[in-house]
């Protein structure tokens, strides 16, 4: 049986010539086989459609099926419906299972699946960032904060204690420090430090984040609630992170002795997952670049991508709870001197 593809050709080809010997020497095949498409197609009512086996064993059974399909929105597993099945008299095989409710699948989701269509990043336009548990050091869990520029895809992965409003801002800072600059929007979760609740659909931000990204002339945007699709990129960079950090019996990873030791294993990654910008696409500078909001405690007048830069020392410690407090409070008394002025103190 041939493809849908070489069948469209074959009936494009009697559509343009119109005999089946110059059809069948156009698409390369035999005029018979022209003239059984073309056959379909008249007896089908002007549209050619593909012949279906019959599956003795399934198509009775094939309305219930469906109807599992439809109740779990897609999601029923072809081994517990065999089950169901079997439980039900059904003699076939679970190879035949697989190809029903495979079939029952695509054809909900060809009513009900959601569109797609390719994503264009632009430079310096979005990052995304999500969590992940990371690995046990000294004895204590930690986390791992995972950002990903969508355009270069450069990944950011550090070690965090907890996820505390704390540690997200401080993550976001050295994130752009890494970055040389600040991209337009930050995709993200729903946490509750990023969205404190949902009214009618509509994510209420967390002032205090809010707050920080005008900081840094950042807009943070959610994606939809249990909705991964949305920030594959973040997704896979979680799902990289965690296959070489997290110790398993896969990668033989031992446990770390203390955070010095993660640092490293970090960057480790970083260097062995970046790729080379292409010589054609240089760092963004000037436009947009220049606009953005200067890092804390810049000097006026001086651009984002001189400012946000690695310090010298290459590395700034994870648990280094002064420089928390430290952004945190020249976000605080930006917010303050905000309100005072909007009051008129």
């Amino acid at each position: 049986m041939k493809q849908a593809e070489e069948v469209m050709e074959i009936l494009e080809a009697f559509d343009l010539v119109g005999t089946l010997r110059g059809a069948a020497e156009l698409a390369g095949c035999d005029h018979k086989t022209v003239a059984h498409y073309v056959g379909q197609r008249d007896r089908a009512g002007g549209e050619w459609q593909r012949g279906r086996r019959t599956r003795p064993q399934v198509d009775p059974f094939a309305e219930k099926i469906a109807e599992w399909v439809w109740r779990s929105r897609g999601k029923v597993r072809a081994d517990k419906a065999h089950e169901r099945l079997l439980a039900m008299g059904y003699r076939g095989s679970e190879r035949t299972t697989r190809r029903a409710v495979a079939e029952a699948k695509r054809a909900w989701r060809r009513e009900h699946g959601r569109r797609t269509r390719p994503w264009i990043p632009e430079p310096g336009l979005w990052m995304q960032w999500d969590y992940a548990d990371g690995p046990e050091i000294a004895g204590r869990a930690t986390s791992l904060f995972c950002a990903w520029l969508a355009w270069s895809r450069y990944r950011v992965v550090l070690a965090l204690r907890d996820r505390t409003l704390a540690s997200v801002v401080m993550a976001l800072d050295r994130t752009l420090r890494r970055f040389g600059g600040s991209p337009t929007y930050a995709l993200t979760d729903n946490e509750r430090t990023v969205t404190i609740d949902h009214v009618c659909g509509i994510a209420v931000r967390n002032p205090r984040i809010v707050a920080a990204s005008r900081h840094y002339g950042l807009t943070v945007a959610t994606c939809v609630p249990a909705d991964p699709e949305s920030k594959g990129g973040s997704e896979a960079t979680v799902r990289i992170a965690k296959a070489d950090l997290v110790p398993t019996e896969h990668n033989l990873r031992g446990e770390y002795a203390d955070f010095a030791e993660a640092r490293g294993r970090l960057r480790g990654l970083l260097r062995a997952g970046q790729r080379a910008r292409a010589p054609h696409h240089p760092p963004p500078t000037g436009g947009a670049a220049s606009r953005r909001a200067p890092a804390p405690g810049s000097a006026p007048g001086a651009t984002p991508h001189a400012l946000l830069r690695r310090d010298p020392a290459g590395e700034l410690a994870v648990d280094d709870l002064g420089r928390r407090r430290d952004l945190l409070g020249a976000v605080e008394a930006r917010r303050r001197a905000r309100l005072h002025a909007s009051r008129g103190l």
